[in-house]
């Protein structure tokens, strides 16, 4: 009842995985003073963590309706259904670029709807050069965000999911909202041991409240834009309890071993 109040009337009936609701979603972020610098705030932190002296290029996975381009322009643009703003349609399963071809991946709240995660880490090793990163924003379990994305968020979360995998379903519409929690916090160490290419380089938890009030691109505009300065205050002030109330994750992997292709050893006939 709670989340069908708070919901963004236009979202009503609206096929999730459709072009027509990644445009909606440009829309909202554009006009929504509020939630727009939010996602600056997140471009300028991604924009801290591109390796200096890495050649190669930058690739923004998901790029749906944000506008990192718009910050950073020298950016492969990419989504996994096509949308008139971008560059290519890809499915992050199997990146199609070279070995060792890519500075850094980017993206902001994409991994959680990879359905076979394991399958995109192996590909991305592939591509992304020594000293190249995966970096990303993306939901992070808590107490406070227990709730949050149970009651108020139409996106599956499960964080006692026993594997890594969820059914594939839609682009957006598939989802675990407790994944990237439960590769980088719950099974960190299975993931070091599966992905030994990736080293977690940096973990930040943040912003409880902010993208809440913005309203996202599914919910009603819960506070205007002129109070963002306030709430920024506030959660600032919020920092010692942070693992306690984070809805959200900066998360920064660095490739530091080269990669090693998976050998499948093959029977031979008698």
């Amino acid at each position: 009842m709670l989340q069908k109040i708070l919901s963004y009337p236009h979202t009503h009936g609206l096929d999730l995985d459709s072009p027509e609701a990644s445009e909606m979603r440009r829309q909202l972020i554009k006009e929504r003073n509020f939630l727009n610098r939010i996602y600056q705030e997140w471009y300028r932190i991604i924009l801290e963590f591109i390796p200096d002296g890495v050649i190669g290029q930058i690739l923004e996975l998901g790029s749906g309706g944000g506008f990192f381009d718009k910050i950073f322009s020298d950016v492969i643009k990419s989504d996994i259904i096509f949308l008139t703003n971008n560059s290519m349609v890809l499915n992050a399963h199997n990146l199609p670029f070279k070995s060792n071809s890519l500075r850094a991946i980017v993206m902001t709240n994409v991994l959680h709807h990879i359905s076979r995660p394991d399958d995109f880490f192996r590909s991305a090793a592939k591509c992304v050069r020594l000293g190249g990163r995966i970096i990303m924003i993306e939901p992070w379990v808590s107490t406070w965000s227990r709730f949050v994305y149970k009651k108020l968020h139409q996106e599956p979360f499960e964080p006692d999911a026993i594997n890594w995998h969820f059914p594939p379903q839609g682009p957006l519409s598939g989802a675990n909202s407790a994944m990237p929690w439960i590769l980088f916090h719950r099974d960190k160490d299975r993931f070091s041991q599966a992905f030994p290419e990736w080293a977690v380089h940096h973990i930040e938890l943040m912003m409880p409240l902010r993208y809440l009030l913005s309203g996202g691109v599914s919910l009603r505009v819960l506070m205007p834009g002129f109070t963002f300065n306030f709430w920024k205050w506030i959660e600032n002030r919020l920092d010692p309890v942070m693992k306690k109330i984070a809805m959200f994750a900066f998360i920064a992997l660095e490739r530091t071993v080269p990669y090693k292709p998976v050998q499948i050893n093959e029977k031979k006939s008698p």
